[in-house]
């Protein structure tokens, strides 16, 4: 077999390039580059061919990037090597890319690949003792835009460890919603369907919130918040505002979606004549089986009163998991505290008591505590002289303004409110 020749990709080869990047992947050596990225830069870089007749029979892809070139994929078909066509084509995909003032053309190959002898005869040479890292952009730049125009982000990717304790609510949302959703091919495997959409429930201030968003983090997918209060304003009125939204975040390869207070627009239909939230609480209803046969997002509801939601929008098919957010346990108290203790004053400060002085503190309770002591403080190191007292080594706040502080709060949840909250656990909790 003779008469092979290079020449430039035409847009007409692309199923040889398909077929030569699925027969490396089956040859056990994983192509490095995806088959996209190898696709858009045939269209839109430099690719050369070896062509036997009407064959393709092997091709070379690359790139430049600043004065650094990158050959994105080279691949011969398994009966036309040792023919000379691996150096043909590293030598003709160079001469193309060479007018571009490269200084080095370079490659990434997997390491399970033996066949290096077309790239050591035109004078590559082995880097030793390098390592390949590499990670995936969460939000392409296509998307961009979109999420910008929904008022959607990228959570820091530390969230999720940022928020300390609650270690048995953390592990059990690590279970149920960020394994199977970030490993569907696994989750496939054991007959596991990942989950849709999740109610958080708890009294006012325990952080449901924060766990939205520390959920977003973790998957590394965008965070979209949607807020009846601001959809209400839209002239195709509040259910038509909510239905759009949702089309729109539709176009997101990923989202978390997240809808805070969502008694607002799911509370119990009653009354006659209907009231004109029922008519949203039927939108909401619809859109949720919509929204359920998408993969790759997730919605989260949170709510302070889940004994005022609609029947019908707990129910079994529209969420997978209805999950108690309580009070910050110990350890989360102390991290908590922790966060809000200016560093100069920490060795000082008995975190422990603390600690225990908040038992049945929300988040929301222990961070007005600690911001009241320090402003006291700061108002004692200022203004202490002129109301008689002494300003001398102030600081920072010490001990007694943090239990003065605490004393002085009136925490958010009741011991009415905590003894209801343990009952709907009882009751509704869906772990």
């Amino acid at each position: 077999m003779t008469g092979w020749h290079i020449r430039d990709f035409h847009s007409a080869d692309m199923d040889a390039i398909l077929r030569l990047w699925e027969e490396s992947r089956s040859a056990g050596a994983e192509p490095v580059y995806a088959l996209a990225e190898v696709v858009a830069s045939c269209q839109k870089d430099h690719a050369v061919v070896a062509v036997h007749g009407d064959l393709i029979v092997g091709a070379a892809v690359a790139r430049a990037a600043h004065d650094q070139g990158w050959i994105v994929f080279f691949g011969i078909d398994n009966q036309w090597r040792k023919r000379g066509i691996g150096s043909a084509l590293l030598a003709a995909v160079e001469s193309r890319m060479t007018p571009h003032g490269l200084a080095k053309l370079s490659i990434l190959m997997p390491d399970t690949e033996q066949r290096l002898d077309a790239l050591l005869n035109a004078g590559f040479q082995d880097k030793k003792h390098l390592r390949y890292f590499e990670r995936e952009i969460p939000v392409q730049g296509q998307e961009m835009g979109l999420l910008g125009e929904l008022g959607g982000r990228l959570m820091p990717r530390n969230l999720w460890n940022g928020v300390g304790g609650m270690q048995r609510e953390k592990e059990l949302l690590e279970r149920r919603l960020v394994l199977p959703l970030s490993n569907p091919d696994l989750a496939q495997q054991y007959g596991v369907v990942p989950p849709r959409a999740v109610m958080l429930f708890g009294p006012p201030g325990t952080g449901k919130t924060t766990f939205a968003k520390a959920i977003a983090s973790r998957l590394e997918w965008p965070f979209v918040e949607v807020f009846p209060s601001r959809l209400a304003a839209d002239s195709k009125g509040l259910a038509g505002a909510l239905r759009e939204t949702f089309l729109e975040i539709a176009g997101l390869e990923h989202a978390v979606v997240f809808i805070d207070e969502v008694e607002e627009i799911a509370a119990q239909r009653q009354g006659e004549p209907p009231s004109p939230l029922q008519g949203v609480t039927n939108e909401l209803l619809k859109i949720i089986p919509a929204f359920r046969d998408q993969p790759g997002r997730l919605l989260v509801c949170a709510t302070n009163f889940i004994r005022a939601l609609d029947s019908a929008f707990l129910r079994h098919g529209r969420f997978d998991y209805v999950i108690p957010i309580g009070l910050p346990d110990e350890a989360a108290r102390y991290a908590i505290w922790q966060r809000y203790t200016p560093e100069g004053v920490s060795a000082d400060v008995d975190l422990d008591l603390l600690v225990a002085k908040t038992d049945g503190f929300s988040p929301a309770d222990i961070e007005f505590a600690a911001r009241k002591a320090s402003q006291h403080a700061l108002e004692k190191a200022v203004y202490g002289q002129q109301d008689g007292g002494s300003t001398a080594n102030a600081a920072g706040p010490s001990n007694d303004d943090y239990l003065e502080a605490i004393a002085q709060t009136r925490t958010t949840v009741s011991a009415e409110v905590a003894q209801q909250f343990r009952d709907d656990i009882e009751r509704i909790a869906r772990l």
